[in-house]
């Protein structure tokens, strides 16, 4: 069973940069569209962030120039750069497939963004 663990959360000042990691338990990311997700209090866990095994990307408007994804297959891990972070950015952050079947979800990595 694949296992994902997400990392590289934190608390950051408005305008400020972090760079979360996802690794997964099995060589998945070859094969599957991979995405990230973000849930703030209250709110619907929202899509965020996308990637293709063949290295396409597309973004939510909310942070299309901002929020970056890439993938390392070597590594089984997805990275979302995230820059000039505000405080709606605020939420838990977590990977997982972007079409068909989720796998288990992980924890999560909380990112606090400050004004």
């Amino acid at each position: 069973q694949v296992q994902l663990q997400e990392s590289g959360g934190g608390l950051v000042q408005a305008g400020g940069s972090l760079r979360l990691s996802c690794v997964a338990s099995g060589s998945i990311f070859s094969i599957a569209t991979m995405g990230w997700y973000r849930q703030a209090p209250g709110k619907r866990r929202e899509l965020v962030a996308i990637i293709t095994s063949g290295g396409s990307t597309n973004y939510a408007d909310s942070v299309k120039g901002r929020f970056t994804i890439s993938g390392d297959n070597a590594k089984n891990t997805v990275y979302l750069q995230m820059s000039s972070l505000q405080p709606e950015d605020t939420a838990v952050y977590f990977c997982n497939r972007a079409s068909g079947s989720w796998y288990p979800w992980g924890q999560g990595t909380q990112v606090t963004v400050s004004s």
